[in-house]
């Protein structure tokens, strides 16, 4: 097989064009193509009204060496890579004690399911319920103003991604091709077979507890063991006569213990206690970069216009979505980066606190994007610098957090509503009284006033200066009626659980493997979910020893 790229189609172009056009790109007659499959399809809308679509192909040729060799020098012609998974390792026959993995989100599914086809059994203990449960108890924060402080948004199995529009693309460097792996487990539980090959790929919240609750099943059917309400609240930590430190297993909240000489920690970025706990017990953790802002909601209509103009609407193009970045960092501005995250298209905002007296907004959509609002965070970027205020140590960011969390509970009314800002008053500096064309639908709702004490002055500044950049970018995007909501805080994680490079152990406790978003180390459900393939990969290697080969 050859792989060809960037094949360029008009939208809305005849299924006999794409064999007409591989013919015609390759110089073949058509007795020559055997065959061909989409790996990829996206879409180049930069022309409004002329919006093409882009594929990469594998295509199975005669003579498939002559037709390489005639293409020699053509980089969008050349022999498709293998990209079908292959394990490093096989468990020995006696193992020794199970393999742990903390948490049950993207990260440590996958690093779960890759032990178990390995033949390592095991053994992942969630802090949370299990997804159908812990989807009514998030219902009841939303619908009933009760916050379950172990089951909800960001614990839970399935992680904090379950409850989002379910993006599963990334920017991360994939050399072993991993991110592949990925999606064909998530086809086999249920998704849409689509996500192998469009450009931005996404499941929805629905489609993703379905398929949760089918890898737990296959992870268990490999030997593997999941117990949920299972929250660890130590390591147990050995440390040599030359001052080398060892996990020797976990404490759990019941006040158990499991021994375990290879521990991944796969928690989500909200799981704070741990982190203290992890300080505490002299595991390195530093202080790292993150976000903060609001989530902004406008009509799906106006975006799906501004995107794709007289083509919006289109069944193939969906509901729009955008990536907006501002550069704060000419004269007279403020010198911070502005840009938007996570967004959702024909979604809603949700309310997404673990902590009980605080507020913290996130994006979720369905598979179907059918909302009539699109969302996303509009955030300002801040660095460990900024989080002097709240505290000293690796740690202050979460401080930081948790003070603005606060503040918009109380701005919201004390119950759990969200202080909220039209876009027009929050760039005239004064209160909103009434809502306008756009109706907020964060739940359980939404209390009008002024977002200027909301976050710090310069991240206020910030985004005041980066809207009506983004509305040239958008027409429409700075509209009077377009509505802000606070606060969107965890972006990511405040701290970095740091790991060597080679064999991702944690830098000075030997056999703990951060992993994933809470560790620093990733970034949505598709990063997370390979961190958790490299982890689990690395505990593999460390258990039968460097002398199996890693695959290629």
């Amino acid at each position: 097989m050859l792989r060809l790229t960037d094949l360029k189609l008009p939208l809305d172009h005849p299924p006999a064009a794409l064999a007409a056009a591989i013919l015609a790109r390759l110089e073949l007659p058509a007795p020559a193509l055997r065959g061909f499959t989409v790996f990829r399809r996206g879409y180049d809308a930069r022309k409004r009204g002329a919006i093409a679509l882009i594929y990469t192909l594998d295509v199975d040729v005669a003579d498939e060496a002559a037709v390489l060799a005639r293409f020699a020098d053509d980089r969008h012609v050349q022999p498709t890579p293998d990209t079908t998974y292959h394990p490093v390792a096989r468990a020995p026959a006696r193992p020794g004690h199970r393999p742990i993995v903390v948490g049950f989100g993207p990260c440590g599914i996958f690093a779960a399911l890759i032990l178990a086809e390995m033949g390592f059994r095991p053994i992942v203990l969630d802090r949370g319920k299990a997804v159908r449960e812990r989807t009514r108890d998030t219902w009841d924060l939303w619908r009933k103003r009760q916050l379950h402080s172990e089951s909800n948004v960001q614990f839970g199995e399935g992680g904090a991604g379950t409850f989002s529009d379910g993006k599963l693309h990334s920017q991360i460097s994939d050399p072993h091709h991993h991110g592949r792996k990925v999606l064909t487990e998530f086809v086999k539980a249920g998704a849409p077979e689509e996500i192998l090959y469009v450009s931005k790929p996404h499941i929805g919240t629905f489609r993703l507890v379905t398929m949760v609750e089918n890898m737990r099943g296959t992870i268990r059917a490999l030997g593997g063991e999941i117990r949920f309400d299972q929250r660890v609240d130590d390591l147990l930590i050995e440390t040599a006569a030359d001052g080398t430190r060892h996990v020797r297993g976990v404490r759990l909240a019941d006040g158990g213990e499991l021994r375990s000489d290879h521990v991944v920690l796969a928690v989500g970025h909200s799981a704070r206690d741990t982190f203290e706990m992890l300080h505490a017990r002299g595991v390195y953790v530093e202080a790292k970069p993150f976000s903060i802002g609001f989530r902004i909601e406008h009509p799906q209509s106006l975006i799906d216009r501004a995107r794709f103009g007289p083509q919006a609407g289109h069944p193939v193009l969906g509901a729009a979505d955008y990536k907006l970045v501002h550069h704060g960092n000419k004269a007279g501005q403020s010198g911070r980066s502005v840009y938007s995250f996570c967004m959702c298209p024909g979604g809603t905002v949700v309310a997404a606190t673990s902590e009980p007296g605080r507020v913290v907004t996130n994006g979720m959509s369905q598979y179907s994007r059918n909302e009539r609002n699109a969302n996303a965070a509009i955030v300002c970027g801040i660095t460990p610098a900024d989080f002097a205020p709240y505290g000293e140590g690796p740690l202050a960011g979460i401080a930081l957090q948790r003070h603005w969390e606060s503040q918009a509970f109380a701005m919201g009314g004390g119950d759990y509503s969200a202080p909220g800002q039209r876009v027009g008053d929050f760039l005239a500096g004064r209160p909103s009284r009434e809502f306008g064309e756009v109706l907020p639908s964060y739940k359980p709702g939404v209390h009008l006033t002024d977002l200027a004490p909301a976050l710090p002055d310069y991240a206020i500044g910030a985004i005041r200066e980066a809207l009506p950049m983004f509305d040239r970018q958008i027409r429409g995007f700075a509209m009077h009626d377009a509505m802000l909501t606070g606060v969107e805080t965890r972006t990511s994680s405040p701290v970095r659980v740091k790991r060597n490079d080679g064999d991702y152990q944690s830098l000075n406790t030997r056999g703990l493997f951060p992993a994933g978003e809470g560790a620093g180390y990733a970034g949505g459900i598709l990063s997370a979910a390979v961190d958790g393939i490299r982890v689990a990969e690395a505990v593999a290697l460390a258990i039968t020893g460097p002398e199996q080969p890693r695959a290629t």
